[in-house]
């Protein structure tokens, strides 16, 4: 099959497993390899990566460096938070999100530059490699996929180091001894796991948190926002109108000072074990709480719970990496559908990790207080109505007393 390789798009990042896997590629392969780095709203720059390449031999040409972060956040973090997606009962899917437009960049990429596969730095035990290739082959079905780490003999760091040294590919400093833990970052949230995080007795240490700020050293007094949402979808903070990638950073930023957003979880894997890892997921947890509430104004009771029968199911769709799959769009479809009257404003108290809707209101409210006032509704409402309604529930109820009595 190397014979058949001739240039390759690699999912890339400049750092020290996809450099080595670049370097790897090209000997192995005897092929050119095309890079492609993804910006993603991360936080880290990006210019390192392009000069690594460069200096790796890859063509200036071929080096693709691309801001996704309006795509990320229009295009997957907000038709998932339409759904409340959540794995697991817990999880806002992170990770799991961000892999299909990596994904579906790498393909469209290799079309433009005529590659014959794309490749990535997942490893064998994890999650990502199962995305990557089910949106590879979901939008391209006869590429070839280079999987490196269910290839090669490379098995540890310090393989990996000696492998650098040895084809003069620079390793910082800071990469040469063992790394406690291993992060993967994005505009929606931070997962840290591995190493000092695998015993799920032990707490996680101070140090791995990057996202969100201490509780104890979080503000002593409640910070009150607002969330605008039309067609299901945050337009604004605050009142001001912002883009999906602004809105969401500036929820992130909200929800950091307030240490707001942080998971301790036990996952179960789609390949089969179980996962130790922590999340941090400061604007996501805020804006999914909000969401929430302003669905509990405009949603219909049947359509809401209808939503969340169908919402564990559309959560491990994406969390396995089925995005691109019939049966996640035909349930997008559906959930789009419901979130055409889910307008409004929710308001909120950010306080200590904690975030506490405090009103909402909506031009499409179905709440009526008229109909529900404890005090005289004017014929809004006849209680004797009551009556035929709990009795007519009550057959089935009567009829299986009397027999089993």
């Amino acid at each position: 099959m190397a014979d058949s390789i001739r240039r390759v798009v690699l999912a890339f990042s400049g750092g020290l497993d996809t450099s080595v896997i670049l370097k790897w590629l090209q000997q192995t392969y005897n092929c050119e390899v095309v890079t492609f780095t993804a910006d993603l709203g991360q936080g880290e720059e990006l210019g390192p990566a392009k000069a690594k390449a460069e200096l790796m031999g890859v063509k200036p040409e071929h080096i693709f460096i691309d801001d996704l972060r309006e795509e990320f956040v229009a295009d997957y973090v907000f038709p998932m938070m339409r759904a409340n997606a959540l794995y697991e009962g817990l999880y806002l899917l992170g990770t799991s999100i961000a892999r299909p437009l990596i994904a579906k960049r790498q393909i469209e990429i290799a079309h433009a530059v005529g590659a014959d596969a794309v490749s990535h730095g997942a490893t064998g035990k994890g999650n990502d490699q199962v995305r990557f290739e089910l949106g590879y082959y979901a939008l391209d079905p006869d590429i070839k996929v280079i999987a490196p780490w269910r290839e090669w003999d490379l098995t540890s760091r310090t393989a990996l180091i000696d492998f650098a040294e040895k084809n003069q590919i620079p390793v910082p400093k800071d990469k040469r001894g063992e790394s406690p833990f291993s992060t993967d970052a994005n505009l929606l949230h931070t997962s840290s796991e591995g190493k000092v995080l695998e015993d799920p007795w032990e707490e996680v240490p101070d140090y791995v948190y990057s996202r969100t700020d201490d509780l104890v050293a979080a503000p002593d007094t409640p910070e009150e926002i607002t969330i605008d949402f039309k067609a299901g979808d945050g337009v604004a903070v605050n009142g001001e109108a912002l883009s999906p990638a602004a809105l969401l950073t500036r929820l992130n930023a909200l929800g950091k000072r307030h240490g707001i957003g942080r998971l301790d979880l036990v996952e179960n894997r789609f390949v089969g074990m179980k996962s130790r890892g922590m999340y941090e997921t400061p604007g996501g947890t805020i804006y999914a709480v909000a969401h929430r509430a302003i669905e509990q104004l405009t949603l219909d009771r049947g359509a809401a719970h209808l939503k969340d029968e169908l919402m564990p199911r559309y959560a491990e769709l994406i969390y396995n990496g089925f995005w691109f799959a019939p049966e996640r769009e035909m349930l997008q479809a559906a959930i789009d559908h419901s979130q055409a009257k889910v307008e409004g404003t929710v308001r909120m108290k950010l306080y200590k990790g904690g975030v506490h809707v405090t009103g909402r209101k909506s031009p499409h409210s179905l709440y009526s207080e008229k109909v529900v006032t404890f005090e005289d509704d004017a014929g809004a409402y006849d209680q004797r109505d009551a009556e035929g309604f709990i009795k007519l529930n009550a057959l089935r109820l009567r009829l299986l007393g009397r027999r089993d009595r």
